[in-house]
Parts: C-alpha cells; structure tokens; sequence
C-alpha cells in the first residue's frame, strides 16, 4: 500500500494517495492487448456488474465519465432551458458549472455556520421554475453528514415533480450504521436520484467511472445522453478488480480514516475550526486575511489545497503529507 510518489502534497483534488492494488493493475495491463478494440456502443455490462454488486435491477443504474460525466447528463435532461437548480454554497464545483453549461440556472443557499448544508433553506429556495435541486452528504467541501431522518424529512417537502440528487461521492469513508438506506429512499421516492463514484475510494479517478441509481424512467431520460463509445473496456475491467479487491480497498479506507482524524485533531490543536469530516478530506474554516495567510504558506511549502471564501478543503494523504500540513499552519497561526 505504498503511496504515490509526486512532487510536493497533491491535496486538492480529493484524490487517494495509493495506486490502484496490483491485482487491479495486473487485470488492466492483460486488458491493454485489446486496445485496438473498441468498447461497447453504449454500456451494458458495467451496469450489470455494478447492479449485482449493489443487489438491484440494471435498469436502475446508468453510468458516465466519473461522476461529473453523470452529472453533466443529469443537468442536460432535467436542469436545462433556463431551469432552476438548487444546490448549497460552497458546493461541488461540478454542480453550479456544468448547470450553467447545459443552460440552467444555479441558486445557491450559503451553509450553515457548522458547515452543514441548510436544507430548510434549500427547500424554501424551490420555485416553479425549479426543476433539479442537490444534496451532498458527505459534504463537498467541509465532509459534513446528512443525517438520514433529516434527509427523508426534506424529501417530503420537495415537490415530486422536481428531481433530487443526493451525492455520495465520498460514501464509501462513512461507516455502514451512518449511512443512508438509499434503496428504502428510492422505494419511496421516485425523484431521488443517487449519485455514486470509482474516483475516490477506489482510486480510479484517471479512467473515470462514475453512476447514478433511481427509478428506471428516471434513468432512462439520463441514459439518453450518453455518447457512444463513450465508457471505456478499462473502466469495466477496473470496477470488476475492484469489487475483487474488496479487502484491500476497505484497508485503505480505513487507514485514510484513521490520517483524517489525526489531521483533523492536530489542525483543532492548534485552535482551529474543522467540522467533522466523514470523507477523505478536512475542512479548515477560516476567512479574510487568516485564510490568505494559511493558502499562502501550503503553497510556498508546495502543498496544493482547495480554497474557498469560507476556508480551505485539505485532501487526506499519507502521514508524511499530514505532518507537512500540520508544520506548515502551526508556523503561520501561531
């Protein structure tokens, strides 16, 4: 499980610092000799192996180029024609941009001073013109939780007409007793869509596979975006080495969260704000010029984190990035 070799704490992104497992890498260099062919029109074996894995139908699952691939569809056909699409701040940079690209409006409702998402505001934000409104738990940026009576809550003060998206890009760092139940949710919701990704825990952010789960004919008005040949015989070769990798992969989880929680009490340590995180990252809330400074120092120490208006999101790395976090905002804040 050794990390990556780079130049400097690649901590922006959000990615894993671990290569894909050997068995993954050994299944996708014998699937390099057929490269010369190409992969399936439209994809229906990823769906079916993703669908057995998880113990649901094909039909309820359509696939794209990570999760931003699926998002992009899903704006397309539901967010689209100046349409409404509400969502928090700060978000996923995917949401608001690839709205805007497919034509649609983004709203956005500031988080709470706690870092959660206000969902009482992102209800009263829906209007008639409202046709897509999301909801990320984890939060992207500040790793915060949705708790699942909370979440079932707000789906009964949506109109069914309009489509909810839950991300949960970061779901496979929550332990199973905090998670959603999303297929009680979908049952009873057929709006709901659930937005999952290979990028993150899995380590495939370079092949890009990402899915969405909901109602078939929520499915099928996202699937009819999907470009031909657009999924890669690699993609499918990785998830499948993966899903076969199970142990290893649940080790670096667990591993990343146990340098999540170092991170995180260390930055505390030092006076710090950080909410808690059930994702691979932390968020340090600061403003104004506390920030700037902060930014400014990782960045000279060629760490590379993601800043906001109201803090800076650290990607969890191994112990050597963690220490060189810690080091760099102690000399600045104290």
């Amino acid at each position: 499980m050794s990390p990556l070799i780079t130049a400097g704490h690649r901590l922006q992104l959000n990615e894993i610092p671990y290569g894909p497992p050997p068995s993954v890498q050994r299944a996708l260099s014998a699937a390099l000799a057929s490269a010369n062919r190409y992969p399936e029109f439209l994809p229906q074996r990823l769906p079916r192996l993703i669908a057995a894995r998880l113990g649901c139908e094909p039909d309820r699952i359509v696939v794209g180029a990570g999760a931003t691939g699926v998002i992009m569809h899903i704006v397309q056909e539901f967010g689209s024609g100046a349409a409404e699409v509400v969502m928090a701040t700060p978000t996923f940079d995917g949401f608001p941009i690839l709205t805007s690209m497919a034509g649609g409006l983004p709203v956005t409702v500031p988080l709470t001073g706690a870092g959660r998402q206000d969902l009482a505001a992102l209800a009263a934000a829906v209007t008639e013109r409202t046709r897509l409104l999301v909801v990320c738990s984890p939060h992207n940026p500040t790793g915060t939780l949705v708790p699942a009576n909370d979440f079932e809550a707000f789906l009964h003060e949506i109109p069914a007409e309009i489509t909810v998206v839950l991300d949960e890009a970061y779901v496979d760092f929550v332990a199973a007793t905090d998670r959603i139940d999303v297929f009680a949710l979908l049952d009873r919701h057929p709006n709901l869509l659930v937005l999952r990704t290979f990028s993150k825990a899995y380590g495939l952010a370079a092949l890009r596979v990402g899915y969405a789960l909901g109602a078939p004919e929520l499915i099928d008005r996202i699937a009819r975006w999907q470009l031909p040949f657009g999924m890669t015989t690699l993609a499918e070769v990785a998830v499948r080495a993966c899903y076969e990798a199970e142990a290893e992969i649940e080790a670096r989880v667990a591993a990343l969260g146990e340098q999540r929680d170092h991170l995180t009490a260390g930055l505390r340590e030092l006076g710090l704000c950080v909410p808690d995180s059930y994702a691979n990252f932390s968020y340090l809330t600061l403003s104004g010029g506390e920030a700037d400074r902060v930014a400014t120092a990782l960045a000279g120490a060629d760490i590379h984190v993601k800043a906001y208006p109201t803090g800076i999101r650290i990607t969890v790395g191994d112990r050597a990035a963690t220490d060189a976090v810690l080091d760099t905002v102690r000399s600045t804040v104290q």
